[in-house]
């Protein structure tokens, strides 16, 4: 297809950061992916470059973060000529793409959840996306609903359910007050602990333990938006371990 106009929407929730949502190309250089990336948006779009380099047409916008929340979000990618405006939760942003082209020159297939291999350095590194989209819509084509009744030819459907599948983990919400306290292990040589944790806070207490016998501590805290790692362990001459990231 060859489009002065676009309008593209889709709602999708995730626990991933990264992820191909949806990607085309062209013979001529033209090209939109839209992508996570470190839990992120990132929209790239080229209309159209020459090889003489005095026509560059990459376009690359960013927007939002989070976004592997596992939680709905709605995209609207509204295009006319070089006017884009990209919707991400009613948050709107308004750009113009680089180069002079207007038109978008898609040649081949569009594919929705990843990217097909071509060969290119670009692609390999990019992963396919994995958690749930509903109510994807291109260019007044209802895509989800087309592939669900096998009305999209030709068309390569690769391990699609059509449902989507919660997470099994339970998360756990602690205010400035709350903690929660599990029994240690006295007998055991080896202190091992591992969680996934989201905050707006700057500072903040993760985890403390007491060794037995009296032989130190070990905390783990957020201190002015960094993860340190503190251990205090008796009876050594360097007894201290502090650790930053």
């Amino acid at each position: 297809m060859k489009t002065l106009k676009d309008v593209i929407s889709l709602k999708f929730k995730t626990s991933e950061s990264e992820g191909v949502i949806f990607h085309g190309e062209g013979q001529q250089g033209d090209y939109i992916t839209l992508e996570l990336k470190k839990a992120k948006l990132v929209l790239n779009l080229n209309l159209g470059s020459n090889q003489l380099g005095s026509i560059y047409g990459h376009t690359s916008v960013m927007t939002g973060s989070l976004l592997d929340d596992h939680h709905w979000h709605s995209i609207v990618i509204e295009r006319h000529g070089r006017s884009i405006n990209l919707t991400l939760d009613r948050h709107m942003q308004h750009f113009r793409t680089n180069g002079e082209f207007d038109y978008l020159d898609l040649d081949y297939e569009i594919t929705f959840g990843g990217m097909p291999f071509s060969g290119k350095p670009s692609s390999n590194s990019r992963k396919n996306f994995k958690g749930c989209m509903e109510s994807i819509n291109y260019n007044g084509n209802n895509i989800t609903d087309l592939a669900k009744r096998k009305k999209l030819e030709p068309s390569n459907v690769g391990n699609l359910s059509f449902s989507c599948v919660e997470p099994h983990t339970v998360p756990v919400f602690f205010n400035a007050t709350s903690y929660l306290e599990v029994p240690g292990r006295p007998s055991q040589d080896l202190f091992s602990v591992s969680f996934l944790f989201r905050t707006w806070n700057p500072d903040g207490l993760l985890v403390f333990s007491n060794f037995a016998d009296d032989l130190g501590n070990v905390e783990v805290d957020i201190n002015e938006g960094k993860v340190s790692v503190h251990i205090n362990v008796t009876h050594v001459k360097k007894n201290r371990i502090d650790i930053s990231s």
